[in-house]
């Protein structure tokens, strides 16, 4: 097929870039991408080359000319580890290329390298940098150390304050684990604190190996394939689906009763937008996926970046077009299956609209039928929906009406 014919049955897509692949200075125990490093065993060096570099910034830009704004996404591993010289050619190559369109980035960092020269710098060219912030120390270190197993939490609280010194935008990035979603409030109000007035709450959930990945040499589980779920442990790290549940529910009730139109929490913005009819804003908690794909540093494109595994490997864009690969027929199917593969029990509930049967690599848990397919995360999901519903149908009916959500507040709903 030719690429004038795949672009017509295209639909725009996101890229996130790993130019450093898995390296990073801290060594996070629940981090599932630094054992990515052993599928890359064989490189030299897990840096991106200027080839792929240019390649992408110019093929990404053009595959999307409809687009009023085209965002690139940096992730790791750590980017930060490829030197603000590396980032300051990214934003050439993007001027090069734009041909004087808007361009935007969004940058991930654990933060711990991030110093003046750095803040001056994504402050000037307007990045938006997430920062991992687990809470206040004792809840942030429980997992987020260096290699030596020191404590990371001053770096990044000292980051922060030096990003808000330089003017230059962040939000933060909070992993739900089982140490932290146990004190939902303490970490909410010290993300306050801080100054985070853009927070996302991420939950983890790995598994201990299975088959597919101790063929791979790999410590953590492969995501559920399409034939269904594996009776596989969870790690010690990962949140419990009850736990989950009821940190959104504290952190919800406190953001509804003082918070609504100044802190933005991700998960709850894009539940208001399901609740008024906009479907899923978020990836995990879309109809189906397929449209946020993953460039690693050698030039590897994968279907998402929960399942950069032989499988589900799309190509190389130094052999064939990034427009190919994101809009091949593997990764379309890739996308109908989160739709295709819902068992029954998530067909008749009443929260699909919402959860949609949430993130493909949560789905090895078994319906109280004994269908495979169930996100792990069900049971603490159905009770944060169901608690969230009287305040969230109050929401919906004042933005569906014209006036502001943060209204709630004065109402007896909050």
């Amino acid at each position: 097929m030719s690429t004038p014919q795949i672009r017509a049955l295209g639909r725009p897509f996101h890229v996130m870039v790993k130019p450093i692949g898995p390296a990073c200075n801290l060594d996070c125990r629940y981090c599932f991408y630094l054992e990515k490093a052993r599928l890359f065993a064989g490189e030299n060096s897990p840096r991106i080359s200027d080839e792929v570099l240019e390649s992408f910034v110019r093929q990404y830009i053009a595959a999307l000319p409809e687009a009023p704004e085209i965002n690139f996404a940096w992730q790791g591993g750590e980017p930060t580890l490829m030197g603000v010289d590396f980032f300051r050619k990214v934003v050439a190559l993007q001027k090069q290329h734009g041909a004087g369109r808007k361009i935007t980035n969004a940058f991930q960092t654990n933060a711990t390298l991030l110093d003046d020269e750095w803040c001056a710098f994504l402050a000037a060219n307007g990045f938006l940098t997430g920062v991992s912030l687990d809470g206040p120390r004792e809840l942030h270190d429980a997992y987020r150390r260096d290699k030596q197993g020191r404590s990371t939490f001053d770096a990044v609280v000292d980051a922060v304050a030096r990003l808000k010194r330089h003017g230059a935008p962040f939000n933060t990035l909070t992993v739900v684990n089982r140490a932290n979603s146990k004190q939902p409030l303490k970490v909410y109000r010290f993300l306050k604190e801080v100054g985070s007035t853009f927070q996302q709450f991420i939950p983890i959930v790995e598994r201990v190996a299975n088959p597919a990945a101790q063929a791979l040499g790999l410590p953590l589980a492969t995501p559920p394939g399409a034939a269904g779920a594996e009776d596989v442990a969870v790690t010690d790290w990962s949140v419990l689906p009850e736990d989950y549940g009821r940190f959104l529910i504290a952190i919800f009730d406190d953001w509804a009763r003082h918070d609504v139109g100044q802190t933005f929490v991700q998960l709850f913005d894009a539940m208001l937008a399901a609740w008024v009819g906009q479907g899923g804003t978020i990836c995990v908690y879309a109809e189906e996926c397929g449209n946020a794909i993953i460039l690693e540093h050698n030039g590897e494109v994968y279907a998402c970046d929960h399942f950069v595994y032989p499988q589900y490997l799309l190509g190389n864009l130094r052999e064939r077009p990034l427009t190919e690969l994101a809009w091949s027929a593997q990764q379309q199917q890739f996308g109908r299956d989160k739709k295709a593969l819902l068992p029954p029990y998530c067909r008749q509930c009443e929260f699909l609209f919402a959860c949609n049967g949430e993130c493909p690599k949560h789905r090895f848990a078994r319906t109280p039928a004994g269908d495979p397919g169930l996100s792990y995360l069900c049971a603490g999901l159905r009770l944060f929906f169901k608690h969230a519903t009287p305040k969230m149908d109050a929401m919906a009916r004042l933005v569906q009406a014209g006036r502001p959500a943060a209204e709630i507040m004065k109402s007896k709903q909050a």
